[in-house]
C-alpha cells in the first residue's frame, strides 16, 4: 500500500494511503486461501472447493474484512516507522465514494501526533510538605462532635411543650374511614420530630405536645405508597403522649467507645488521632501536589494537540457553568462557549496530563489488577444494592476504566516524582494547613 503525506503542519498530520485494486484481490484470495482447509461445497470433498469457487460464492464478504486489515496494517506501520503517536483516534474516510469492485481503494488519514515531550531534571526540584500534628484540642473536639451524633434523650421539665428534634414516646392506633388498619398501632413508641421517618406531615403536628395530652395527628397517605390498600387515603391517628424528651450530646467514656467499636475510651482517643493525622497528611499531600505540578508547569514548554485542548476548555467551561447554575441538573442546555481562562486552564492541565503520561511511562509506572479492583470496589459502593451491574458496566465499558485508572496512574506518578525531588516537611498548625488548602481552592 502506497502512503504519501500530505499535510505536515505542527502537530496536524494528513496522509493519502492507496491500496490498489490487484493489492486488494490477492489479500482476498489469501484470506480464501487460508480458509479452504475448513471449507466443504456439495460436490467437493472438504478442503477440495477450488479458490474461484470460493471467491465467486464468498468474495463479497472476505472484500470489506480485507480492505479494513489493509488499511489498519498500514497505518500500524506508518506509526511504528514513523515513532509518531496519535493525540487520539486518527480520523480514517474513503476519498473515492463510489467505489466499485475493480477500482484502487483510496483512503484519507488525518490526525494530530503528540508532540515531543523534553527532559525534565526532577531532582532539581525543591518542595515543601506541610506536616500537622493531631493535639489533644483536636482529639477532644472530635470526640465532642461524636458524642453529638451519638446524642441520647433525656426528660423534659413537667408541662413543656416539646420541639423539633425532641422525642417524643407516644402510643398510637391508626384509623382510615374509622377503622383501624393493620401496622398502624404502636405503644411506648419513640419518635424523634423532624426524622422524617414517619409519613409526611405527621411529626409536624405532635411540635408543641406534653406529657400526657392526647392528640389526633391527620394525614394523607402519597400516592406511591408501599401498602396499595393505604395508598392515597385519609387517616386519623389518635395520640397518646406519654413523654417528652429534650437531645442531650452522649457521655464522653468508655460506654461512648464501645458504640464506635473502640474497646475502651483511650482506644477510641488514638483511633480519633490516628484518622486526624491520616486527614491532615492527605492535605498537606493535595497543596504538596499543587506546588509540584506548578514547579512542572515552569519547566517545560511544547507544542499542544488543538483538539485536546479544545475538549478541555470545553469540559472546563460545562463543568463551571454547572457550578454557577447549581439549579440545572440536566445538560439539554445551550452549548457553553469556552473564554480565555478556560482554554489558559485547559492549555496547563493537557501540557501537565502529557508530561505525567510521559514521565510514567518512562519510569515504567503501573496500575496494578488489585489497584483497579479496588478502585471499581469504592465506585459501586455509590450504587448499593446494584454492585453486580456496576462491576459489569466498568467490565464492558473501556472508556469507564480509563476513568479510574486514569487518578490511580497520575497518583503513582506524583509519589515517583516526590521520591526523586527535594521534598522537606514542616510542621504547621491545623490552621494554617487550612488556610492552604483554601487558598489553593481559590485559585
Amino acid at each position: 500500500m502506497q502512503v504519501t503525506e500530505t499535510l505536515n503542519e505542527g502537530l496536524k498530520r494528513g496522509y493519502k494511503l492507496l491500496l490498489t485494486a490487484q493489492e486488494l484481490d490477492d489479500k482476498v484470495m489469501d484470506k480464501l486461501k487460508d480458509a479452504q482447509p475448513d471449507i466443504e461445497m456439495k460436490g467437493f470433498r472438504k478442503g477440495k472447493v477450488p479458490l474461484p469457487l470460493l471467491k465467486k460464492q464468498f468474495g463479497q464478504r472476505v472484500l470489506g474484512e480485507a480492505m479494513q486489515e489493509a488499511v489498519d496494517g498500514a497505518m500500524s506501520k506508518h506509526f511504528e516507522d514513523s515513532g509518531e503517536r496519535p493525540a487520539a483516534e486518527p480520523a480514517v474516510k474513503m476519498t473515492n465514494e463510489n467505489w466499485q469492485e475493480g477500482d484502487d481503494v483510496e483512503v484519507e488519514m488525518t490526525y494530530e501526533a503528540l508532540p515531543d515531550i523534553p527532559e525534565v531534571d526532577l531532582k532539581s526540584i525543591k518542595l515543601e510538605k506541610m506536616v500537622v500534628k493531631a493535639d489533644d484540642a483536636a482529639v477532644d473536639e472530635a470526640l465532642g462532635n461524636l458524642a453529638e451524633s451519638a446524642q441520647d434523650f433525656k426528660d423534659r421539665k413537667k408541662g413543656t411543650k416539646s420541639k423539633d428534634g425532641d422525642q417524643v414516646v407516644i402510643d398510637f392506633v391508626g384509623k382510615v374511614d374509622g377503622e383501624a388498619f393493620e401496622g398502624g398501632s404502636a405503644e411506648d413508641y419513640p419518635l424523634t420530630l423532624g426524622s422524617d421517618s414517619f409519613i409526611p406531615g405527621f411529626e409536624e403536628q405532635l411540635v408543641g405536645v406534653k406529657a400526657g395530652e392526647e392528640k389526633e395527628v391527620k394525614v394523607t397517605f402519597p400516592e406511591e405508597y408501599g401498602a396499595e390498600h393505604l395508598a392515597g387515603k385519609d387517616a386519623v391517628f389518635e395520640c397518646t403522649v406519654k413523654e417528652v424528651k429534650e437531645p442531650v450530646a452522649a457521655e464522653i467514656n468508655d460506654e461512648l467507645a464501645t458504640k464506635y467499636g473502640a474497646e475502651s475510651l483511650d482506644d477510641l482517643k488514638g483511633q480519633i488521632r490516628e484518622r486526624l493525622e491520616s486527614e491532615y497528611a492527605g492535605a498537606g499531600r493535595a497543596v504538596m501536589k499543587r506546588a509540584m505540578l506548578d514547579e512542572l508547569d515552569k519547566m517545560v514548554s511544547f507544542e499542544l494537540p488543538p483538539s485536546m485542548v479544545e475538549a478541555e476548555a470545553k469540559q472546563i467551561a460545562h463543568q463551571m457553568w454547572h457550578e454557577d447554575n447549581p439549579e440545572v441538573e440536566g445538560h439539554d442546555h445551550p452549548e457553553i462557549e469556552p473564554t480565555e481562562e478556560h482554554t489558559k486552564l485547559a492549555e496547563r492541565r493537557v501540557r501537565l496530563g502529557l508530561l505525567l503520561a510521559e514521565l510514567g511511562q518512562k519510569a515504567e509506572v503501573e496500575v496494578t489488577d488489585a489497584e483497579m479492583t479496588q478502585a471499581v470496589m469504592e465506585q459501586a459502593r455509590q450504587y448499593p444494592g446494584q454492585e453486580r451491574q456496576f462491576f459489569e458496566f466498568v467490565q464492558n465499558n473501556p472508556q469507564m476504566r480509563q476513568q479510574l485508572r486514569a487518578p490511580i496512574f497520575e497518583d503513582k506518578v506524583i509519589d515517583y516524582v516526590a521520591e526523586l525531588a527535594s521534598v522537606t516537611e514542616k510542621e504547621v498548625s491545623k490552621d494554617d494547613l487550612e488556610k492552604a488548602i483554601e487558598e489553593m481552592d481559590a485559585e
